[in-house]
C-alpha cells in the first residue's frame, strides 16, 4: 500500500512500503513505527482552508521535549530558515562539520524515498532500527500530551537521536515559516534566513514584509543573524526584528561577497570574500577558528547560481556559529555534499532532470539553470502541483523553454487534477496533456526524447518529483 509521508504544513511525498510474507523483524517494527507517526494530525494532507484555522502554537513542543530531558539542549545547533534554498544550505553546513571531524546530526524534512532520510548522522540516514526504538522510547512522553501533529513528534525524535547518539553538532532546517514551526524551542549558535519569496501565503501571509516576519520568529537574543540577500521588503523586516533582538546581523551580498567563477555539469566553483563585518561577528561569537582568509575558493556539486548563493550562506552561518571548522574543512565538506532532487542531472544524453521547484521565483532560478547549462534545449515537463501554489506564475516562468508540459498526478489529498492544471496551461499558451499516473507520464516523457533529444524535467512539487525519481531508478 502507499503510505503518505508529512512534511508540516506543506509538501507530502508518498513512500512505496510492500506488505511481504516472512518479513524480518525490524522491517515489521519499523512500518508499525511509521503507522504510529501517521496517526497523529497530520497537516501536510489538509486542504488550504483547514491549514489556515490550524492550532499552530509551541506549547506542546516545549511540554513534550520536558517530558524526554530537553535533549535539544544537549548540543549546539544552527537552525535554518527561508522559503527556497534552506535545505540546501543545511546540508552544506553539515556535510562541512562532518568533515571538520564533528559528529554531526542533520533535520530536514520532507524525504523522497526513506522516511529516515529526515533524521542523519554524518551523511547518513539513521537506521531502521535506531527508529523504531525511538518511537518505542517517546511514546510514554507523547502519550501524556494531546492534540500533538506527526511532523512535532518526528521533529521530538531527531532531537532525542541526536543527543542518545552524542552528536557534536545539528544542523536543523525549519519545516514551514520559523516563528511556529516545531523546530523554533531552541537556541542556536546562529539563526540563518535564506532567500524569502512567494509560498504558504494562506498560513504566513501575502506579502514579503509578513511571510520575512513569520521567517524572522526563529531569530533569538543576542544569537547572531546571517540572512541570504533578499529583496528591500524583507530585508527591512529582518533588520528590524535582529535590532530588537539585540542579535548581529550578517548579510551575504554586501558583508560577505560571493563571486561565480566556473561551472560545468560536474558542478562549481565560486570564491567569497568576507569583510570587517563578518570578522566582528566572529570574535563575538569567540570562534577557535585559526587561519582566517579574506577569500576562500569553494567547489560544490550542486548545480545553478542560486547553489553559489546556498553555498555563500552556508559558509557564513558556520563561520558566524563559532564551531570549530577550518577553511579547508569547509572546502572539503562543501565538495562532498549530496543534495539529491535539486537540479539533479541524472543523465546526461539525453537529459534527465529532477528538481524540487515549487513556485515563482524557484521557477524562475531553474529556467535561469536550464537556459545555463542546456542553452536552447527544449523541455518535456512532467508536472503537477497541490492547490495552494501559484501555477499561473510557475508556468510564465518557463512557458518558453516548455515543448510539451505532461500533467500528472500524485496520490495526495491536496494534489489538483489535471484537467484544472490544464486549463492554466492552456491560458499561458504552454502545449499539454495529460498523463496519469506518474509513471506513465515519466514513460511518455522519456520515449519522445529518445526520438528528439529534448530534456526530461520533473518539477513543480517534490512528490511528483519523488515518485519520478523512484520510477526512474527502477528502470535503470
Amino acid at each position: 500500500m502507499r503510505v503518505p509521508t508529512i512534511r508540516d504544513f506543506g509538501f507530502t511525498i508518498y513512500e512505496l512500503r510492500f506488505t511481504i510474507p516472512h518479513m524480518p523483524d525490524t522491517e515489521t517494527a519499523y512500518n508499525s513505527a511509521l503507522d504510529y507517526l501517521y496517526s497523529f494530525v497530520d497537516y501536510s494532507l489538509k486542504h488550504s482552508s483547514e491549514l489556515a484555522k490550524a492550532d499552530f502554537n509551541l506549547d506542546r513542543m516545549f511540554a513534550l521535549m520536558s517530558g524526554l530531558g530537553d535533549p535539544q539542549t544537549k548540543y549546539p545547533i544552527l537552525h535554518v530558515a527561508g522559503t527556497k534554498g534552506k535545505g540546501s544550505v543545511c546540508a552544506l553546513a553539515a556535510s562541512a562539520l562532518h568533515a571538520a571531524g564533528h559528529k554531526t546530526g542533520l533535520y530536514t524534512s520532507p524525504h523522497l524515498l526513506d522516511f529516515c532520510e529526515r533524521l542523519q548522522i554524518n551523511g547518513e540516514p539513521v537506521s531502521h532500527a535506531l527508529l523504531v526504538e525511538l518511537v518505542d522510547e517517546i511514546k510514554p512522553a507523547v502519550a501524556k500530551i494531546e492534540k500533538l501533529t506527526t511532523f512535532e513528534i518526528t521533529t521530538a525524535l531527531a532531537y532525542l537521536a541526536f543527543a542518545k547518539q552524542g552528536v557534536d553538532a545539528a544542523v536543523l532546517e525549519v519545516g514551514l515559516g520559523g516563528r511556529l514551526d516545531a523546530t523554533n524551542i531552541v537556541s542556536p549558535r546562529v539563526s540563518v534566513i535564506t532567500s524569502i519569496s512567494y509560498d504558504h501565503t494562506v498560513v504566513l501571509g501575502n506579502t514579503l514584509a509578513l511571510i520575512a516576519g513569520e521567517k524572522a520568529g526563529i531569530i533569538k537574543q543576542n544569537v547572531p543573524v546571517v540572512s541570504a540577500p533578499q529583496t528591500d521588503e524583507a530585508l527591512e523586516v529582518l533588520l528590524r526584528v535582529a535590532s530588537e533582538h539585540n542579535s548581529s546581523f550578517t548579510l551575504v551580498g554586501k558583508d560577505v561577497q560571493f563571486t561565480p567563477l566556473e561551472h560545468s555539469l560536474d558542478g562549481q566553483r565560486l570564491e567569497v570574500s568576507a569583510f570587517n563585518a563578518l570578522q566582528s561577528a566572529i570574535s563575538k561569537q569567540q570562534s577557535a577558528i585559526s587561519n582566517q582568509h579574506s577569500a576562500l575558493q569553494l567547489n560544490i556539486p550542486l548545480l545553478g547560481i542560486h547553489q553559489v548563493e546556498n553555498a555563500a550562506t552556508a559558509y557564513t552561518a558556520l563561520k558566524v556559529s563559532g564551531l570549530k571548522i577550518s577553511d579547508e574543512a569547509i572546502q572539503n565538506g562543501f565538495a562532498k555534499v549530496k543534495w539529491p532532487g535539486r537540479f539533479e542531472v541524472a543523465r546526461r544524453e539525453p537529459p534527465v532532470i529532477f528538481d524540487s521547484a515549487h513556485n515563482q521565483d524557484s521557477f524562475a532560478r531553474l529556467t535561469q539553470t536550464l537556459e545555463e547549462y542546456f542553452p536552447g534545449k527544449p523541455v518535456y515537463l512532467i508536472f503537477g502541483a497541490s492547490e495552494d501554489k501559484n501555477i499561473p506564475g510557475m508556468f510564465a516562468e518557463i512557458a518558453s523553454k516548455v515543448k510539451l508540459l505532461l500533467v500528472t498526478k500524485s496520490e495526495h489529498p491536496r494534489a489538483l487534477e489535471p484537467e484544472h492544471i490544464q486549463g492554466l496551461a492552456r491560458q499561458a499558451g504552454v502545449p499539454n496533456e495529460a498523463v496519469t499516473p506518474v509513471r506513465a507520464a515519466l514513460g511518455r516523457a522519456l520515449e519522445s526524447s529518445e526520438k528528439d533529444g529534448s530534456i526530461v524535467l520533473s518539477a513543480g512539487s517534490m512528490f511528483v518529483t519523488a515518485e519520478v525519481m523512484s520510477e526512474w531508478h527502477k528502470r535503470k
